[in-house]
């Protein structure tokens, strides 16, 4: 967990790089300081999650103020609608019926015929005054089941626009580098080897899938630790940490990594172990080497 001191000493571009905000002149300078600040590299670890979901939400929309009435509306007179066409049935049925069954008029000469008078229809009761005026109830209150069915369709509408495949790269195809890193010459882990593929999402983070097999555990100290390598440029060389881990007992296993370093930039990968440092530098031995390739 990232604390409050930790994010003050990190460079004031760290948020703007992870949430998506730092323009493409100063992503490459700050994919240098990131290399050797460990204070960044927190940030960068702890918030890309977050970036990442900033990045691929939708841009705010305001519905129309008539959107609500209008589909509500619509919905009342789809229900009259399917009512008509049930009491047209219902009465072509009875009619049917009646005419399958008719229904005999029996009447016994010696009995009277009973006649049937029509009923009075009542009048209202005059009233001087002019009754009062029913007010109706707005159209959401007198829907209110309608409404939440409108609501649980906009909602579905919006979660279907976020929910975007994060397996995708910028341009819509995916990017991917692998490296097949192996032990240098002399090492005393020479029985060990590793795979790194780093996939491009979205936001344009990287998900970093890391296979160790027969490294030595050292349990939480030293650590290993992944360091993508580029060339010396004005005599400084070119690092930048893509995460560390600890390898259990049996020397092998799987780690998901999540860096916003560019691995295109870097042509080497090294897992170095590592130890306490003031500044977060590179400075562990080399354990496994080797060059990326993009799929």
């Amino acid at each position: 967990m990232l604390t409050e001191r930790e994010a003050e000493l990190a460079h004031p571009d760290a948020f703007d790089f992870v949430f998506g905000n730092l323009p493409s002149a100063k992503r490459a300078e700050f994919n240098r300081h990131l290399g050797g600040c460990s204070h960044c590299q927190k940030v960068v670890n702890e918030y890309s999650e977050m970036g990442r979901i900033i990045k691929i939400l939708p841009p705010h929309v305001e519905p129309s103020a008539d959107l609500e009435d209008r589909t509500v509306t619509a919905m009342v007179a789809a229900l009259a609608e399917q009512r008509a066409k049930a009491n047209r049935r219902s009465d072509a049925e009875d009619q049917a019926a009646t005419r399958a069954y008719p229904i005999p008029d029996v009447h016994h000469p010696d009995e009277p015929e009973t006649q049937v008078q029509p009923r009075p229809q009542l009048q209202p009761r005059a009233d001087p005054k002019e009754p009062p005026a029913a007010t109706p109830l707005p159209l959401w209150r007198r829907y209110p089941r309608r409404l939440a069915a409108v609501v649980a369709v906009a909602a579905a509408i919006i979660a279907a626009a976020i929910v975007i495949p994060l397996t995708l790269g910028r341009g819509g195809l995916a990017t991917t580098v692998a490296f097949n890193l192996a032990p240098p010459p002399g090492s005393a882990q020479a029985a060990a080897s590793a795979t790194v593929v780093a996939r491009q999402d979205a936001s344009g983070s990287w998900a970093l899938t890391v296979t160790v097999r027969q490294l030595k555990s050292f349990g939480d100290s030293p650590w290993y630790e992944c360091w993508y390598v580029g060339t010396e440029k004005a005599g400084r060389q070119q690092v930048a940490s893509a995460g560390t881990f600890i390898v259990p007992d049996s020397g092998s296993h799987s780690f998901s990594m999540t860096s916003a370093v560019d691995p295109r930039e870097f042509k080497t990968m090294q897992i170095r172990l590592e130890e306490p440092s003031p500044n977060g530098a590179i400075q562990g031995p080399v354990v496994l080497t080797g060059t990326g390739k993009t799929i």
